[in-house]
């Protein structure tokens, strides 16, 4: 979930504006200065600082482990630009897109138990559910949902301003009003719709909702303690956190939109996690300890990816690997949604970090926090006397 939701809330954020004109960009506060670890600057929290105070975001989080038990949490501006409260540290967030590498691991699961093949087509476990101008489930194969090579276009163009409660059937119908991108595996594009079908092929299954399926399946297997799928009209984050704003333009009002349902997300990016939560989750994933490794290997086989990822990013199962300035690549996901968006991931080698700020922002911010990521993977661990050398990312076949 990135760009294209921008765009969807514009006629009802204009209305709460007028009721909550007093969330304004100029509110935000100036970020309180963190404690000195070491002698050495710390380049995450001077990176997060920068978010608030140059590229205009509320809030901003981080966390990062270097693999070996040490972590460390960071925060800067403002939970709530109304009141001036304190970011709670390693607070819940919505994150989006993330929630796709969630929905692979169950789809790849249910592959290494034998109930779902890769390269079997959607029509053998929907019968009839796919068709419409140029599309046919009886031509597209779990792989390329799961790889966005479907051709399936996007439901989420064609969201209306109308903020409520969406079955997943609504959002598929959106996206069969519409042509085809292209041929199955005839090209790449990033479409939501491909993990609405994933999503609804588990349901089909397993024969429990998908949010049963990923609480029981991966938050639980892999120790998340702040990761939930909300449940149907479920608007509120159950945990500390902090707010998330929609922002019309660059210097426009924040407006909340902490509780706005997030139903349309759906399989695509439903879930709320902390950053502590996500780099448990992408290390486990990568230890080998959410699907067996004849499934990881499948998760990390990759093809060229275009927008929203970072330049260079190959796109796997649910997984994409990010070029480090250091060398090597991360894998991860990212993801955007309505009052939050959040980048990160893990090395080979076991470092993780993830950064999160409390508005959709744009291009350039999204470019600023995927430095960040860069730095805490590739400079000294932070904190570290002696500024021992990050772990390098590892290059996977």
């Amino acid at each position: 979930m990135r760009e294209e939701l921008k765009g969807r809330c514009g006629a009802v954020a204009g209305a709460v504006a007028v009721a909550v004109g007093v969330l304004a960009a100029g509110a935000v506060a100036p970020p309180a200065a963190a404690a000195p670890f070491t002698t050495r600057p710390d380049t995450v929290q001077q990176g997060l600082d920068a978010l608030v105070r140059s590229d205009g975001m509320p809030a901003a989080l981080a966390g990062v482990t270097d693999g070996k038990g040490h972590t460390r949490a960071y925060t800067a501006g403002v939970g709530d630009v109304a009141t001036g409260a304190a970011v709670p540290r390693d607070g819940q967030v919505r994150i989006g897109s993330n929630t796709k590498t969630f929905t692979a691991v169950v789809v790849l699961q249910l592959v290494a138990e034998g109930k779902v093949k890769l390269d079997r087509h959607v029509d053998k476990y929907l019968p009839g559910l796919l068709q419409g101008d140029g599309i046919d489930g009886g031509g597209i194969t779990v792989r390329q949902l799961l790889q966005h090579t479907s051709g399936l276009p996007d439901y989420s163009k064609l969201l209306s301003d109308d903020i409520r409660y969406y079955e997943p059937r609504d959002l598929l119908d959106l996206a069969l009003r519409q042509k085809a991108d292209f041929g199955p595996g005839k090209g790449w594009k990033y479409s939501n719709t491909n993990y609405l079908v994933a999503g609804l092929i588990v349901q089909k299954v397993t024969g429990h909702p998908l949010a049963v399926e990923i609480d029981r399946r991966v938050i639980r297997r892999a120790g998340l303690r702040h990761t939930y799928f909300p449940a149907p009209g479920e608007l509120r984050i159950r945990e500390r956190h902090p707010k998330g704003y929609y922002q019309a333009s660059p210097g426009a009002p924040f407006v909340d939109a902490t509780e706005w349902d997030p139903s349309w997300a759906w399989a695509a990016g439903q879930l709320v996690s902390t950053n502590s939560d996500l780099n448990r989750f992408a290390s486990e994933l990568l230890r080998g300890h959410l699907v067996p490794e004849p499934q990881l290997k499948q998760m990390r086989r990759t093809v060229a990816a275009g927008r929203p990822f970072a330049a260079g990013a190959r796109y796997g199962l649910g997984l994409v690997s990010t070029p480090l300035s250091c060398g090597g690549v991360y894998w991860g996901h990212g993801g955007s949604m309505t009052g939050y968006e959040t980048r990160g991931g893990v090395t080979e080698d076991g470092r993780a970090v993830s950064v999160a700020v409390t508005t959709q922002p744009g291009e350039a911010t999204q470019k600023h926090m995927e430095k960040i990521v860069d730095q805490a993977l590739c400079g000294p661990f932070p904190g570290r006397a002696g500024g021992t050398p990050a772990p390098q990312g590892g290059h996977l076949g």
